[in-house]
């Protein structure tokens, strides 16, 4: 997660020095070179020094060095970190173009639940350093069991039997005046419930279908949400610093 780009050079030379550490010959490198920049949208910063770009512009630049040598496997240690909601939505686009142009494979760690839905074909959820499960993000949260329709109606009714009774519901609950409907297929299920309770008289006051989420994946397999996840690893490093710190 730290910068590894010289702050005493430029871009470009930042670029070209990772093209001599893989042994790219210059006439290739400077072709390269100029085409990462033009990538990465630095082509009118390639000639400043690294100490002059915003968090942004480092974050593209490395990705521009990584890609130097066309590696057909690429790793990236949570590549939108600290980024502003802008530079990552361009990095999200950079991540599938080089799937889709390059078709190369990609190894992404990232804390950033959403961004593991849209970007990646295969997630594997790792709590205490083991791997848990590993699944496409349809598959996983398929494994919720369902989509949740929450249903309120005007009267003071029960109406669990009856929707039980309507195709593909799987469970039906009754929280704090509304109904929580698990149901296989919501877009199928929702309308079949809303006709169901006009044929019975009841007026149908709020309806809201809730696909399911990564983050209630991660719930389910791990006990605890990624926010708490994530505070547990900021305590354990603090810590470990405390640690390191009173060694010296």
């Amino acid at each position: 997660q730290e910068y590894t780009a010289d702050e005493d050079l430029t871009g470009y030379e930042n670029i070209l020095l990772c093209a001599d550490l893989y042994g790219i010959s210059r006439d290739v490198s400077k072709k390269r070179a100029a085409d990462l920049l033009e990538l990465v949208e630095l082509t009118d910063f390639k000639d400043k020094k690294i100490e002059t770009y915003s968090g942004g512009m480092r974050r593209r630049l490395e990705l521009a060095c990584g890609l130097i040598n066309r590696p057909k496997v690429l790793f990236l240690d949570e590549p939108t970190l600290g980024l502003d909601v802008q530079t990552r939505a361009a990095t999200w686009n950079y991540i599938k173009m080089l799937k889709k142009e390059f078709g190369m494979t990609l190894f992404m760690t990232t804390h950033y639940l959403e961004e593991a839905d849209a970007l990646c074909d295969r997630i594997a959820i790792i709590d205490h350093g083991k791997i848990i499960v590993v699944g496409t993000p349809t598959d996983l949260k398929d494994s919720l069991g369902g989509d949740i329709i929450t249903v309120a109606i005007k009267e003071d009714a029960d109406i669990t039997e009856l929707v039980e009774k309507i195709e593909h519901v799987k469970e039906v609950k009754k929280e704090n005046g509304s109904y929580m409907i698990k149901s296989a297929n919501g877009e199928i299920t929702a309308p079949l419930i809303i006709e169901a309770l006009r044929k019975k008289g009841h007026v149908v006051t709020r309806l809201s279908l809730t696909k399911p989420t990564l983050n209630e994946v991660y719930l389910q397999y791990t006990g605890r949400s990624m926010r708490d996840a994530e505070e547990s690893n900021n305590s354990l490093h603090a810590k470990r610093m405390m640690k390191a710190r009173r060694r010296h």
